[in-house]
């Protein structure tokens, strides 16, 4: 029988608070606060640990419920609006499992929003990756939906977007190039992070600029109770992560910090060549909180990673990302929680050349100011609402050219570009009953292109047929685009649920790449006059079941997504110190469909994941495959992995994952002919060829050396690729030495069985 008649004769009171960890003080996200005697109301901790749920009057137990933390209730009889914060304590009975989870036990099942996985940290630090090194970005490269992009890659495609079609947040500050080494590994040190969402398909309407995905990182806080130090030395990296109180209780600050030593065994060569050289990078990432008052908590958090490439002194490259974030949160009361972010975000890159004397050099930066005012509104336990506006003034230098040197010599320099992005957007969680939960909402984008600057008219074979110039802060044109989002989640009961979702995105900075591998010369360029901002419309629905005591889930969803103003370069485009890139592109509409299943065993000794993609994504431009559909480069028709973990005993854990995937899709010569005893390959189908098949197992070990209160070391071992299976990475073609009329195929492999150990330790 319902008693909500009753209650609403009542006055209605708010009960609000943080939940924080209490050996740490780090708050917790996604904490689960169910009210005893009304089973079915309830809400969860936000992104900063905050929760406001408001009741009847009456006696109440509240109980505090987070995996891998002990359940904590609180009775009380409410009258007035009550504050109450709580701090958690870790379940040491729990812990010793291997639990490869960040949410509470049933969030597949109840979720609302279809397409959403979040990665713990414990999971990520013990699947194995190339050089032993920790890594967000390989890891969430094992979940169906997410494919790697190459051989040891940190890119990512995502439901059949393209690399740059992700919006990447580290603490709300946009990062463009989150790869080191040329995309070996991630900018991201697990070291210093706290939680990992990715959005695959229904995203919130609080993000916009990206098509395909949103990874939204945050950083550790800092444990504001005790001093801690941890850290670890690889084969290939060394890296150290210090925090603590500056006030107990009050404040904290944490400082981390990577740096790779291959330039170090680079000087013991004997070839002068090699020992001239330089390959590494660094980063450091930084975060400091106070809290004011109950009301009010300021947070300062920062990253900065570089990396260097040089062949003597003939030739160097330097590019790297810096980011900055500055946070107020504020309690304007229970129920309205205020945030205000400005953010910096900063990647640039720069080429040094000596040709004879002549030293050249080519900088390029892309640069954002961004200003994000939000609040959260909780009415009532039925309602969630989110709602704000972000305002984002981008600076893009496509090429600063210095020259020194005794020859004459000028290169043109390219012409800045200025954008102003806004946003504003509304989403609201709804539990319209006990079965049915809606997450709808939507986001008004307008990006304005911005003067100084000569902006081009181009006809119908692509050529310039006017000019028109611009002044400094002169609007030259404005694109506005309303972006609906809305996902549904039906519980069939308490074991199962159906969920779809909608949504439309939209994005304006482009990213111009000729390579398969990420680069960190590829060019960022703007919406224009005659670059269209890019439509994403996606589709999703699935089943999602949960088994045992939800010790196994189960899930699958289908997708689909129509994508408008693709872009895509034309035959023989070369867009190298182009002012015009416009000329070299072309634009039209793509598709991407596939079904992605997902089992996982969650608790237990043994533990892990399948997941298996069934996709396709292609794109029809006219001009290009003779205006037909063709494959894009991200398409592959299966991927699969396989992921698990097995604690052995007390000391040792092992673990393996093994992948499979269909060949990229690449464009290969169908034939030739000669000019000036030269041989000219020709081209007829866009991707029209497949890589062969990529297959690759890696295992891992992780032995606990030592473990007490104030102590913890480990060695982790591991093997990638540890079959030695030769992937391709590139194919060329080339003439045939003994018979040069006969042109030969050859395979470049990057890396066959790479072992590595490292050490990590904390105190």
């Amino acid at each position: 029988m319902s008693t909500i008649p009753v209650f609403a004769q009542q006055a209605k009171h708010t009960i609000s608070g943080t939940v924080k960890d209490k050996s740490t003080g780090e708050t917790l996200i996604g904490v689960t606060i169910r009210v005893q005697e009304m089973p079915s109301t309830g809400t969860i901790t936000n992104e900063y640990g905050y929760y406001s749920l408001t009741l009847p009057e009456g006696a109440y137990t509240i109980l505090f419920n987070y995996l891998g933390y002990q359940t904590k209730s609180h009775a009380l009889t409410l009258k007035a609006g009550t504050k109450i914060d709580v701090a958690l304590e870790e379940d040491a009975q729990e812990l010793n499992e291997v639990v490869v989870t960040a949410t509470r036990p049933d969030d597949n099942v109840k979720n609302p929003l279809p397409g959403v996985q979040k990665l713990d940290m414990a999971e990520i630090n013990k699947v194995p990756v190339l050089m032993g090194e920790r890594d967000v970005l390989k890891t969430m490269q094992l979940i169906p939906g997410i494919k790697s992009a190459g051989e040891g890659n940190a890119g990512f495609y995502v439901r059949g977007g393209g690399a740059d079609q992700n919006l990447i947040l580290l603490d709300d500050a946009l990062v463009y190039n989150a790869s080191h080494l040329l995309g070996f590994f991630s900018t991201f040190n697990s070291d210093a992070i706290k939680d990992v969402t990715i959005y695959k398909g229904g995203m919130p309407a609080e993000y916009g600029g990206r098509l395909s995905s949103v990874l939204d990182i945050t950083m550790n806080e800092g444990n504001n109770q005790e001093y801690h130090v941890n850290g670890g030395i690889g084969i290939i990296s060394a890296k150290l992560n210090v925090e603590g109180p500056i006030q107990k209780g009050k404040s904290s600050f944490l400082l981390s910090g990577r740096r790779t030593y291959a330039d170090v065994f680079l000087k013991l060569s004997n070839d002068e060549n090699i020992s001239n050289s330089s390959l590494y990078f660094y980063d450091l990432n930084a975060k400091a909180n106070y809290t004011f008052s109950d009301k009010d908590r300021l947070f300062v958090s920062g990253y900065f990673g570089r990396d260097k490439l040089g062949f003597r002194d003939m030739f160097a490259i330097d590019w790297g990302n810096a980011t900055a974030t500055l946070r107020w949160n504020h309690l304007l009361n229970a129920r309205l929680f205020s945030n205000t972010s400005v953010i910096f975000s900063d990647y640039s890159y720069r080429i040094d050349v000596d040709f004879n004397d002549n030293e050249i050099g080519i900088t390029s930066r892309i640069r954002d100011w961004n200003l994000k005012q939000e609040f959260q509104y909780f009415p009532n336990p039925q309602n969630t609402l989110k709602f704000g506006i972000q305002s984002t003034y981008h600076t893009v230098v496509p090429g600063e050219i210095s020259y020194s040197g005794p020859q004459a010599f000028t290169l043109p320099p390219l012409q800045e570009r200025y954008s102003w992005e806004n946003g504003l957007y509304f989403t609201n969680n709804w539990n319209a009953s006990d079965r049915l939960e809606l997450v709808y909402g939507a986001r008004l984008s307008s990006f304005s292109v911005l003067g100084a600057g000569d902006f081009y008219s181009l006809n119908e074979q692509h050529r310039v047929v006017d000019t028109t110039s611009y002044g400094a802060g002169e609007f030259v044109k404005t694109y506005v685009n309303l972006e609906p989002r809305l996902s549904a989640a039906w519980q069939l009961n308490d074991k199962s649920s159906v969920k779809a979702s909608y949504a439309r995105t939209t994005q304006n900075m482009h990213l111009l790449s000729n390579s398969t591998t990420s680069n960190p010369t590829d060019k960022w360029v703007p919406s224009s006059n005659t670059i269209k901002p890019q439509i994403g419309d996606q589709v999703s629905a699935g089943y999602f079941r949960n088994f045992a005591n939800n010790k196994y889930e189960f899930s699958t969803e289908a997708y689909y997504k129509y994508m408008q103003n693709q872009i895509d370069y034309k035959d023989g485009a070369d867009i190298t110190n182009s002012d015009v890139v416009e000329t070299e592109l072309l634009f039209g509409k793509g598709r991407a469909y596939g079904i992605e299943f997902f089992l996982k065993k969650r608790y237990g000794r043994f533990n892990g994941w399948i997941g298996y993609t069934l996709s396709r994504t292609e794109r029809l431009i006219e001009g290009i495959n003779e205006s037909s559909w063709y494959p894009a480069r991200q398409d592959r028709t299966h991927d699969l992995s396989l992921v698990g973990i097995y604690e052995l005993s007390p000391k040792w854990t092992l673990s393996a994952s093994w992948v499979y995937n269909t060949g990229n899709a690449v464009t290969f010569p169908s034939g030739k002919y000669r000019i000036n005893e030269q041989v000219v390959f020709y081209y007829t189908e866009r991707n029209g060829y497949r890589l062969p098949d990529y297959h690759r197992l890696d295992v891992g070990a992780t032995l606990q050396l030592k473990k007490t209160e104030r102590f913890s070391s480990e060695l982790v071992f591991s093997i990638y690729n540890a079959y030695g299976r030769e992937n391709p990475f590139i194919i060329n073609f080339r003439e045939n030495e003994n018979n040069p009329s006969m042109t030969e195929a050859y395979q470049v492999a990057l890396f066959k069985l790479v072992p590595s150990v490292s050490y990590n330790f904390r105190f």
